[in-house]
């Protein structure tokens, strides 16, 4: 198991929190809660030793495209692909911007 930590600018605030996906799936989870900092703070747990570039890579994309918002982003990530991984993100995302 392998624990990473990220820091990007959040561009947005959000009120609440959410979670997608279920840990136990074999899959992932995310936890999201909003906060009034000026940045997005994740912290992962994987058991895929040496994948701080993958997690930089798709956090790094999703800043181009959207705007991240402030607060706590919780992964617990147990194998998923890139694609899945920001299925999971987008969906606390939405989910607590539509709350």
């Amino acid at each position: 198991m392998e624990k990473i930590t990220l820091a990007y600018p959040a561009r947005r605030t959000l009120s609440g929190q959410a979670l997608a996906g279920v840990v136990g799936s074999g899959d992932m989870e995310v936890l999201y809660r909003a906060d009034s900092s000026a940045s997005l703070n994740i912290t992962i747990t994987t058991s895929v030793d040496n994948s701080k570039a993958r997690w930089d890579a798709l956090f790094s994309r999703l800043a181009e495209l959207t705007e991240l918002p402030a607060g706590q982003l919780v992964i617990h990530d147990f194998g998923a692909t890139p694609g899945v991984a920001r299925i999971r993100i987008e969906q606390v995302f939405e989910e607590v911007n539509h709350a």
